[in-house]
């Protein structure tokens, strides 16, 4: 059965769940899950949809013009896709491959829905010995401060090419010019290797060990201009205690960068993360 997703924000006011809501039932559709929110700070309304046809296919044409009857009313940001309409993903990444290896395993495995348009690294491919390309894609781009520009004009090159969708920075320790950053607003996703607002800059796991800090963490977020300020869409930590290394922290710092990247990678291709200003609404599953 083909399901939609309906995503919505809003100034926050009476009535927007009941004209959503009708203008799904007159044209057939059954609300299968629904997950909103009211921000009392911004004032504004978010939800999350998931919608199909308990017969018959939805005729998304008159659906979709019924509902723009609605945004319009409400002044309202939404987008409605085909669940099973996969995303289109680049993946971008330097020396340390922990993240990119991660989501590769998990895409192949069907527990990332999307459609992997290629790998960019600054590192030539034999930096990964261990990593199945096959069929995927690969770009050496190589970078220096002289030839910045040149090199993300061939990664927006790229982006264009394929029709890509969402970039992920799977540890690519490059930090975007505002040019890229801005162009890939809203929809390029970043681990940082801190718990943020914490240790920024080189080698942050052995500025935690020197301060003999108790908490490590990491922290996904939306790029923006600002370097490490974007949206904040996941976040986890781990206990550690005065008997663990700087070496024990890189190792345990690796496993919380995996799994926070993948839980955001996976609510974004399923629809579940909407900006609110300089934070994001998480419909988690």
């Amino acid at each position: 059965m083909t399901q939609f997703i309906l995503t919505l924000s809003c100034e926050n006011r009476p009535g927007i769940v009941a004209a959503v809501a009708t203008a799904i039932f007159e044209h057939g559709g059954n609300i299968r899950e629904s997950q909103q929110f009211g921000d009392t700070e911004s004032g504004r309304f978010f939800a999350r949809i998931v919608l199909d046809h308990p017969e018959n296919p939805l005729d998304i044409a008159k659906l979709t013009e019924a509902l723009g009857d609605v945004a319009a009313r409400f002044t309202m940001t939404w987008t409605l896709r085909d669940r099973a309409q996969r995303q289109r993903v680049m993946l971008l990444v330097s020396k340390f491959d922990h993240c990119l290896t991660d989501i590769l395993y998990r895409w192949r495995i069907g527990e990332l829905p999307m459609e992997v348009t290629g790998v960019i690294a600054n590192h030539p491919r034999e930096t990964y010995p261990h990593i199945d390309f096959d069929g995927i894609p690969f770009h050496h781009l190589p970078v220096t401060k002289a030839t910045k520009t040149e090199q993300e004009g061939r990664i927006w090159g790229l982006v264009q090419e394929t029709g890509t969708e969402m970039v992920i920075l799977a540890r690519y320790m490059q930090v975007l010019s505002d040019d890229l950053a801005s162009k890939l607003s809203g929809r390029c996703i970043n681990i940082h290797h801190s718990f943020l607002p914490g240790f920024k800059g080189a080698k942050p796991y052995h500025q935690a060990h020197q301060r003999g800090v108790k908490l490590i963490g990491a922290t996904a977020h939306y790029v923006t201009a600002d370097l490490d300020e974007g949206p904040i869409i996941e976040q986890d930590v781990e206990r550690i205690s005065h008997a663990d290394s700087a070496d024990d922290l890189v190792r345990q710092g690796r496993d919380i960068e995996r799994r926070v990247l993948s839980r955001a990678l996976r609510w974004q291709l399923d629809g579940r993360i909407l900006v609110n200003g300089v934070r994001t609404v998480v419909f988690r599953d």
